[in-house]
This record gives structure tokens, C-alpha cells and sequence, in this order.
């Protein structure tokens, strides 16, 4: 049975046996099913932190020879970024941010600096973070998604066209952070690039997960900009990276600036340094950078195509075990389970998932995420929220928010560990009236 099959990779990954204590006053081994928000580290990034640490120093800053070799790594690692995401050296450039959050909220100062006007079609399924940054930059417009919360791609052609070669960027999610759905970049990026805009893949969710490459710049399914976060592929040291053409990002002056950024100042004369050193003031997070670095390595040497079958197996088969419990809603988003990462959103039937989510939590040790996870427009639309509803939420009433309970699955995960939260949830509706009482909502 699949329920037996054990996971080689579980000794790559600190902390899968750390016991949490539960309601009873027990010790239980803790699970998690929250990769999607944060990944746990791998034991390699965290030694590998620690056997740098010996030689950490300042980067471009001293002639030491431990500054020489922390230089020499930050500067070989852009490298090793592009090979994995299939960049191309020499025309695609590296910049080092905290986040993929901080690397849109870049990329949409760049934007405002080289054009000024335009349109950015953004998605009804995208995270609040490929989404506010633009809104006060350019008209953003929003793609819309179909019945099951899949991006239509006929009204992204619709809108193209009204546009008429006013759409700067087709800015979306490789992969929701809500439904798992994976979107057809490249199909994506022939569109934006035959109506003349450039596309931004949020790749948050979908590089720690599956084999990418964002092509070579003459092909009309390049990937022009790209940005994901290494807290989210086991290293939580802060890094981020976001990857574009060299000749935009040459185009501006740096939105952060200061220390690094420059080749000479006077009071009255400032020269910009180069590509990508203006573009990260301050100084750089190496420890970061190392830590990405291992853990491309390690991703890299177990396979990515061999991660994405495994963690959609592990989807696969807690959708088979969810299906068999009375109460529980689906929503039938597991219906095309090649175009999608390891995401499961659900709820149960007279529970709000807040309770649902503490439950687990505090009574079994499992650790998920529930609400809308930053993606308040799409959860609204898969919820068929009403529009008095959202007027009314709009006035203060921001009690019980709709929402759903995330399940969200890493290399390491296990189908015994999704047996033992069937097992919970099993618990749960079979107890229902005595959860609802015992964690009441708004407590």
C-alpha cells in the first residue's frame, strides 16, 4: 500500500521529529502541511551555514582573504541561480531581494521608471503580492478564471487585443497558492509576446517544485522576469531572487540607495555602478545566498521532475483518503492532477475552517494554514462570495472571513502522516457539535 512506502528524503529535513505538545498534555511527532507558506530547512543548508560562518565577510568591501572568498561565492552563485531556472548568462541578470515580494514591488518601480503609463494584466488568481504593487503605477487590469478557478486564456487574448499594444507586462503565479493550480507560462508568454507586452512568472510556488526554464530570449515562449523565495525550498535565511533582461534593468536607477550601489559620487554628480551591484544597496546577505545555493544543490541532485511526481502522489492520495470522508468539501479542484502543485483546499461541512485548523492543530500535532492566503479576490470568486457580503466586509465587519483549510505538501511529507490527519479529520466529523463547542469562534 502506498501508506507504507517511507521517504528516504525525511533525514534531509531538520525537525521531522520534533514532538509538539497536544490538548491531552501528550508528546506527538509534529506534522507539517504548510510547505507552501514556508518550507522547513535542510540539514545540509543549516551545516552549511554553519561551516561558512568560518569565512564569512564582507562582500566587494575588502582586500582579505576572507572577503575574497565570500566575494567569489555571492559573485559564482548568479551563475548557478540561471542554470537551475535555465536563464541565460550574459543576457539575464541576477538581483538578490529579501523575497518575491520585494522582488515584484522592484520589478514595478522598474516598470514605472522605463514606461511611466500603460496596462498591467494581472489575474483573478494571483497573491496580493503580484497584484498591489502595481495598482498605484500603472491601470491594472485582471484576467479572468473559469468555473473551476482555472486562468481562461481566451479572455487574457480578449483583453491583449482591446489593449491594442498598451499592456506593458502579463504579470502571474506559476503555481496558486490556493487551488495548486500550475498555469500554462508558456503558452501565456506567446500571447503577451505576439501583442507586443513581456510577461513576470510569480515562480513562489511552482520552483521549489517542479523542473523550470524560462527559455532562450528568442524563443516566443521566453520567460522574460522571474522571482522566488528560498524560504519556500528549504532555506529560510532570507534571499530572494528576481531574474530579468539586463538591458531593462540597466535602464534604472536604483529604487534602494546607498552603500554598493555606486562607482562615484560627488555632491553634485552621481555615477551608477553596474548591473546587478545598483541594484542591491546596503550590505548583501550572503548567508542567504549560501544557504539558496545549497539547497539548489541538493534539489538538483534528488531531481526536480522526481519531486514534482512524488509530492503530486502524496496529492493524489490525500485526495483519494479526503473523498472518502462524509463532510468534507473538495470543491473538485483536484480534477486535472497534472497541472498542479501539491495544494489541497477544503473545508468541512458546518465547521469554519479556522476551528478546522486549531483542531488539527492542537488535538493532532498538525500544522496547516487556513483563510485565503493572501489571495482574497480568488478565494472570493471560488467561494461565490456575494458582492453584499464583500460591502458589508468592506464597512469593518471583518469577523469569520470565508476561507478554506490549506493543505500543502513538501518532498518530505508522507502518506502516513496524511493517514493519521484523515484519521483527525475522521474524529472531527464524527464529533462535531462537541468541536464546535469547544473552540468556539472568535475566542
Amino acid at each position: 500500500m502506498l501508506a507504507n512506502v517511507s521517504n528516504p528524503y525525511r533525514s534531509f529535513i531538520a525537525g521531522v521529529t520534533t514532538k509538539v505538545a497536544i490538548n491531552d498534555g501528550s508528546l506527538t511527532t509534529y506534522i507539517n502541511f504548510d510547505n507552501a507558506a514556508t518550507t522547513p530547512p535542510f540539514v545540509s543548508v543549516v551545516n552549511r551555514i554553519v561551516d561558512f560562518s568560518q569565512w564569512y565577510s564582507s562582500i566587494h568591501r575588502g582586500t582579505g582573504y576572507k572577503s575574497k572568498v565570500s566575494s567569489e561565492i555571492y559573485d559564482n552563485s548568479r551563475k548557478a541561480v540561471l542554470d537551475f531556472v535555465g536563464g541565460t548568462w550574459g543576457k539575464d541578470c541576477v538581483i538578490y531581494v529579501k523575497n518575491t515580494t520585494e522582488a515584484i514591488n522592484k520589478l514595478s518601480n522598474m516598470f514605472k521608471e522605463i514606461y511611466g503609463t500603460g496596462v498591467i494584466l494581472s489575474t483573478f488568481m494571483e497573491h496580493h503580492s503580484n497584484d498591489l504593487p502595481w495598482r498605484n503605477k500603472f491601470h491594472v487590469d485582471y484576467v479572468n478564471i473559469d468555473h473551476y478557478g482555472k486562468l481562461d486564456l481566451e479572455d487574457l487574448e480578449k483583453k491583449l487585443k482591446i489593449y491594442n499594444g498598451r499592456v506593458r507586462l502579463v504579470t502571474v503565479t506559476g503555481a496558486s497558492n490556493v487551488t495548486g493550480y500550475k498555469n500554462p507560462v508558456y503558452e501565456i508568454a506567446r500571447l503577451a509576446h505576439k501583442y507586443g507586452a513581456k510577461i513576470f512568472v510569480d515562480g513562489a510556488q511552482l520552483i521549489p517544485h517542479c523542473s523550470f526554464d524560462m527559455k532562450e530570449h528568442s524563443s516566443p515562449e521566453h520567460i522574460d522576469y522571474l522571482a522566488f523565495s528560498a524560504h519556500k525550498m528549504y532555506a529560510p535565511f532570507g534571499i530572494g531572487v528576481l531574474i530579468g533582461h539586463s538591458s531593462t534593468f540597466g535602464q534604472c536607477s536604483p529604487d534602494y540607495k546607498g552603500g554598493g550601489t555606486i562607482d562615484m559620487v560627488t555632491h553634485d554628480f552621481i555615477k551608477w555602478a553596474k548591473l546587478p551591484d545598483k541594484e542591491e544597496a546596503g550590505t548583501p546577505n550572503v548567508m542567504g545566498v549560501v544557504a539558496l545555493l545549497e539547497s539548489i544543490n541538493i534539489l538538483s541532485s534528488i531531481g526536480m521532475e522526481f519531486i514534482d511526481r512524488y509530492e503530486k502522489s502524496l496529492a493524489d492520495y490525500a485526495y483519494g483518503r479526503l473523498s472518502e470522508l462524509t463532510d468534507i468539501e473538495l470543491y473538485d479542484f483536484h480534477k486535472w492532477p497534472n497541472d498542479r502543485v501539491s495544494i489541497i483546499p477544503f473545508n468541512i461541512k458546518g465547521i469554519h475552517h479556522s476551528q478546522t485548523a486549531r483542531i488539527l492543530s492542537d488535538e493532532g500535532g498538525i500544522g496547516v494554514r487556513n483563510g485565503c492566503f493572501c489571495a482574497q479576490p480568488y478565494v472570493q470568486k471560488l467561494l461565490n462570495i456575494s458582492d453584499e457580503e464583500i460591502e458589508e466586509r468592506k464597512k469593518g465587519n471583518m469577523k469569520n472571513l470565508p476561507g478554506f483549510v490549506r493543505l500543502s505538501f513538501g518532498l518530505y511529507n508522507t502518506y502516513e502522516e496524511i493517514d493519521k490527519m484523515v484519521k483527525m479529520l475522521s474524529k472531527i466529523i464524527n464529533n462535531k457539535e462537541h468541536y464546535i463547542k469547544e473552540y468556539p469562534l472568535d475566542s
